[in-house]
């Protein structure tokens, strides 16, 4: 989650789920430079979200749909929880 937390990777994230790019499309669409670029692609790739693909002097990026799936599996399992235990309703008691 803290991976797609920073806003210009939840933006590189959107922008994979539509079509595989290289850096210097990623980079024109996101306003973001270079090197910044670079390491939100690193963070998203060492996460296992995205996928590489060199292409001469080129890497293009493309999304791992099964990593964003997995993540809306945790959430709907959390969601689950908590309306089977009510814990909306539920309070610990303070000591």
């Amino acid at each position: 989650m803290r991976v797609l937390g920073d806003p210009v990777r939840w933006q590189i994230v959107t922008l994979l789920a539509r079509e595989t790019l290289c850096t210097t499309h990623l980079v024109a669409e996101t306003g973001a430079r270079q090197t910044n670029l670079s390491n939100h692609l690193k963070v998203l790739r060492d996460a296992g979200v995205v996928d590489t693909e060199p292409c001469g002097r080129f890497t293009y990026y493309s999304l791992r749909p099964e990593a964003i799936e997995a993540l809306a599996g945790s959430f709907a399992e959390l969601a689950a929880t908590a309306r089977a235990t009510g814990a909306a309703g539920r309070k610990r008691s303070c000591p």
